[in-house]
């Protein structure tokens, strides 16, 4: 039977769950990176979101400072640092401090959205110029602040300098495939919301690709939802969280982490099925076997270096158990 060896790793946006408290959410955070580093998943990744009531990932450097000190091993990273956000330089002297308490650990995950919506990304901003322009710049400027003293000019991050924090490029669309591939860096793409241009930005990547000093060939990384349970009966209940989660995104609503509920349909229309299920459709859903076997034909149509895994499962329990399965087909346990 085939095997799919490949590290996994876990994207976390840190939601509130229905009926617990923003404190609860971080605690649950910092259980999942325990839990899933015993299993010996590769890093941990925590996004960066802004006003949504619903998620606690606005901070992301302290949320990460926070699971490093809980942990032991495990990368920890952003999925990813929304750079439009923030100067160069203060994600430079943050991460290269993190990096210095940490050594080896630490993990830059880039993207150029603002990851919120405008009115709030205006009030975010280090400028009123738009600065989703600059990420190209940025992201050298960043490369520079992390690489060793002879290529520093006059400002420098102290602490950063020489700490070399691995840089990824995020995307979602084909954008960021194009600068990945001319910087010679890892890629990320968020299948796991926007699976639309996946496979043109994994081509594009791949054929573009110019070697660096950071990679010599291209790491092509995917993010997507996984939602493994014992039966397919018990993930296809279990995912109806998944699909409340992406109906919030549709309806622009605020509503917590749903529990499962028995029927959607009496829940949305067919539009924001729709909707909902075009956003949610690089999914692994299932039993062991199920999951096994949708991997299998996902890595023979794509081949991806590594997988990135997010689980929208209500109960705790239930959800690092679907990391575990995970972790078992890899392993081929």
């Amino acid at each position: 039977m085939a095997t799919i060896q490949i590290p996994v790793s876990v994207l976390n946006l840190a939601p509130i769950r229905e009926g617990h408290s923003p404190k609860e959410a971080i605690d649950a955070m910092v259980e999942l990176a325990q839990a899933v580093e015993k299993m010996g998943y590769q890093r941990y990744w925590i996004a960066e979101h802004h006003n949504t009531p619903t998620l606690v990932s606005s901070a992301t450097s302290i949320l990460i400072k926070h699971t490093l000190e809980h942990t032991d091993h495990i990368r920890v990273g952003s999925g990813g640092v929304m750079l439009p956000n923030h100067s160069p330089l203060v994600v430079a002297e943050q991460f290269g401090t993190m990096a210095t308490i940490y050594p080896d650990r630490v993990d830059l995950g880039l993207g150029r959205a603002p990851g919120t919506d405008m009115m709030t990304a205006s009030a975010l901003r280090r400028s009123k110029n738009d600065s989703v322009y600059t990420f190209p710049d940025d992201v050298n400027a960043l490369l520079t602040y992390f690489g060793p003293e002879e290529r520093q000019s006059y400002v420098r991050a102290y602490p950063g300098v020489g700490t070399n924090i691995p840089i990824y490029i995020l995307g979602s669309s084909t954008d960021s495939a194009y600068l990945a591939a001319r910087l010679g860096l890892p890629y990320v793409f968020a299948s796991h919301f926007a699976p639309r241009y996946m496979e043109e930005a994994i081509s594009i990547y791949r054929s573009r690709f110019q070697p660096s000093d950071y990679l010599d060939k291209p790491y092509m990384m995917v993010c997507l939802n996984v939602i493994a349970a014992e039966t397919d009966e018990e993930a296809n209940w279990q995912s109806t969280t998944m699909q409340q989660f992406f109906l919030n995104v549709v309806r622009g609503s605020r509503s917590p982490l749903q529990p499962p509920v028995e029927n959607m349909d009496e829940i949305w229309n067919s539009a924001e099925k729709d909707m909902a299920s075009s956003m949610s459709s690089v999914t692994l859903m299932g039993s062991k076997e199920t999951v096994k076997q949708q991997l299998i034909h996902f890595q023979e149509k794509y081949n991806v270096d590594e997988l990135m895994a997010v689980s929208y499962i209500y109960d705790p329990d239930k959800q690092k158990r679907s990391y575990e399965i995970l972790k078992e087909i890899v392993d081929d346990e």
